[in-house]
């Protein structure tokens, strides 16, 4: 029952950082669950968008609450932008903090601004979904504006099929 609330709560959240209407967030709709990411579409002015999202299966650090936690992969193919990675940290980060993401042997800095991280580019989008699709697990460690160090990690099982489901529903007919 949690999932479902803090999934409901997330495209909420999604769709008021994108400026996309309330008429919108009543059509979301959920395209399919593997393992334990599911993948979402809705329309918006310039588009379909397509999203993946996913909670922690592990969340590690001394605080005593913490907002909803989440991993997320998008496609805005109307903006020709692909396999957009981002982290929702449930906390404000860390003013001008980096965040620190491993898969397998690789690793990643990730820039934040407030609950949120990305990539600094495409390319590294990229490479970091390969090695989402090839991994099992995905550690995320940032520090709070608190300076509270975190350390979320998340299974990487349905990744792929996932992925597969926003990218068949975000592609040109």
């Amino acid at each position: 029952m949690r999932v479902a609330n803090a999934l409901q709560a997330l495209i909420i959240f999604v769709l008021a950082q994108t400026g996309a209407t309330d008429a919108s967030a009543q059509d979301v709709t959920v395209i399919g669950t593997h393992g334990v990411w599911t993948a979402y579409s809705y329309q918006e002015d310039s588009g379909i968008v397509c999203y993946m999202a996913s909670e922690p299966t592990k969340a590690e650090g001394n605080y005593t609450r913490r907002g909803d936690v989440f991993a997320l992969v998008t496609h805005r193919p109307s903006e020709e932008s692909l396999d957009v990675v981002s982290v929702v940290a449930g906390y404000a980060y860390k003013e001008n903090s980096d965040v620190s993401v491993q898969i397998g042997s690789a690793n990643y800095d990730m820039f934040t601004h407030g609950e949120r991280a990305w990539n600094r580019d495409e390319d590294t989008d990229k490479k970091m979904v390969q090695a989402m699709i090839r991994g099992s697990r995905l550690t995320v460690k940032g520090t709070s504006s608190r300076g509270t160090l975190t350390t979320d990690t998340y299974s990487l099982s349905g990744f792929t099929a996932a992925h597969k489901d926003i990218t068949t529903a975000c592609s040109p007919s």
